[in-house]
């Protein structure tokens, strides 16, 4: 008697672009679609689904996701039944305008309605055309209508879209009520919102049988979390002490942090919880006030240096890195230059630099004049940037022969470009303060945390080499000479959790 033969699963391609919100976002998506029977392909042109998750920050990343739509056009008229989808926060602030630039797109989703991408791509199956699901605008429904519109809470999970298998993201919050003139965030992503503790606590321990070592806490000002219920008040530092007695978790981080909520209490418990890793990213944007102000950063240079100063008191050695927007409107040479003094005296482990570009819909859009020549944004751009890797490169240099507990994230990029095949390749993974190191290694060494030897730096990466056991042996005998015990055995080789510069 014959078997019944098996449907062809249906085959889903997915781009993604911008934060790390947006890669959560494709997770969750990719999550729901395998239960109606998707699987991943890389080929977009055996694909029945393609989607592409956008950014909105910058109009590079825009124009960047409508050109990569537009050469599906032939694919599309080659399988017209083939349906295509934007997402995420570019079709939240573009809406109709998507159908409109690129008219063979099936359905646009903004950020706050990923849920429903299963039940519009049977839609498209079925002949429905320009489906359209964006969340409320932030006046077009009570507060709590326009929350809920922008809820994207899902506890669905797929370990294969993850950068490694053990590292995975953990929203704690979503939308932002900061309203910076030069960002589209609040109105793509919605009001500031927090997720539920217990939530967080429950999805974590999923994560963490799902295999992953290092959870990082995402929100768009992450250290502003803030969870109500009754009288009781859960902030971010009574969440990561929730969280650090979870077994399989042995690395927990968190971004992006707002200068003014980093506070003492949250510094502490980072201090004192040995699974809270040493690394901060808080944007500073910019080194003047004038410009701070005309931003809407809500602080002053001279909070920001504060902030630095009770960091440093608390946690010392940690590594900071920030974010910096040059050629904002009216920014002048001098106000450059305090934005150069500022990267000289925070002496960031690493900072993020862009130039200024006009986000329709932001206040900076209605009120303020692009006046900097393009030119010139470039020109600072490349002037921080220099100043931002001589920093880098004169901080890791201070790392050269010393020892850091490693998470091995797996093959290096050059390895992958190189095409290395086989167990021995270069490995790469990151140190407790987010410093990128790679070696030669073995792809056993995946997912473990391993003890490096720094052998040489350069600005962005660390070289290193792993020391054999008997390498390790032979070295704790040497540092013992004259100790009245020496001890041996695994358990002393084993990698400790290691706060402070590293």
């Amino acid at each position: 008697m014959s078997q019944p033969i098996s449907p062809e699963p249906k085959r889903l391609y997915i781009e993604t672009v911008g934060c790390q919100m947006n890669v959560l976002d494709s997770e969750m998506v990719v999550a729901a679609l395998r239960k109606d029977g998707y699987v991943l392909t890389q080929d977009p042109a055996q694909a029945d689904a393609v989607l592409f998750n956008t950014c909105s920050v910058r109009e590079h990343a825009e124009e960047k996701a409508y050109n990569n739509v537009f050469r599906l056009k032939q694919l599309k008229l080659a399988n017209p039944d083939m349906v295509i989808g934007v997402m995420g926060c570019m079709a939240q602030k573009d809406q109709q305008t998507v159908f409109d630039r690129v008219p063979f797109v099936d359905l646009v989703v903004g950020p706050g309605q990923l849920h429903r991408i299963p039940e519009l791509i049977e839609g498209a199956r079925q002949g429905e055309r320009h489906q359209l699901a964006v969340s409320l605008s932030r006046r077009e429904g009570s507060a709590e209508e326009i929350k809920r519109s922008h809820e994207t809470f899902d506890p669905l999970r797929d370990p294969q879209m993850r950068p490694t298998p053990f590292q995975a993201y953990l929203r704690i919050q979503i939308g932002c009520d900061k309203f910076c003139t030069y960002c589209i965030v609040p109105m793509t992503r919605g009001p500031e919102q927090g997720r539920s503790p217990e939530e967080i606590v429950r999805e974590a321990k999923i994560l963490a049988e799902q295999g992953a070592k290092e959870i990082t806490l995402l929100g768009q000002t992450v250290n502003s979390y803030r969870w109500v219920d009754g009288q009781r008040t859960t902030r971010l530092a009574d969440l990561l002490q929730m969280l650090h007695p979870i077994e399989g978790i042995e690395r927990i981080k968190f971004v992006t942090s707002y200068p003014k909520d980093m506070t003492r209490e949250l510094l502490e418990t980072v201090r004192d919880l040995p699974k809270c890793m040493p690394y901060l990213h808080v944007p500073a944007q910019s080194g003047s006030d004038v410009v701070l102000k005309r931003m809407k950063r809500g602080y002053t240079t001279s909070d920001y240096y504060t902030m630095m100063d009770r960091i440093r008191d608390v946690l010392p050695g940690a590594a900071v890195s920030s974010d910096f927007i040059v050629g904002f409107c009216g920014e002048t040479e001098e106000d450059f230059q305090e934005t150069v003094e500022m990267v000289k005296r925070c002496r960031f482990k690493n900072s993020f630099i862009y130039q200024y570009s006009v986000r329709p819909g932001t206040k900076g859009a209605e009120l303020l004049t692009d006046d900097i020549p393009e030119e010139v944004k470039h020109r600072r751009n490349l002037d921080l940037l220099a100043v931002q890797n001589q920093i880098s490169l004169e901080d890791n240099l201070t790392f050269l022969g010393k020892e850091v507990p490693i998470l091995v994230e797996g093959p290096s990029k050059w390895s992958v470009r190189k095409g290395q095949a086989g167990d021995l390749r270069q490995m790469t993974g990151r140190t407790p303060c987010d410093r990128i190191v790679v070696w030669d290694g073995h792809m056993r060494q995946v997912g473990e945390i391993l003890p490096v030897e720094v052998t040489d730096v350069y600005a962005f990466t660390m070289l290193g080499r792993v020391r054999t056991v008997e390498q390790t042996v032979e070295q704790t005998i040497e540092q013992s000479v004259g100790e009245p015990e020496i001890v041996f055995g695994l358990d002393h080789l084993r990698s400790k959790p290691v706060q402070g510069a590293i």
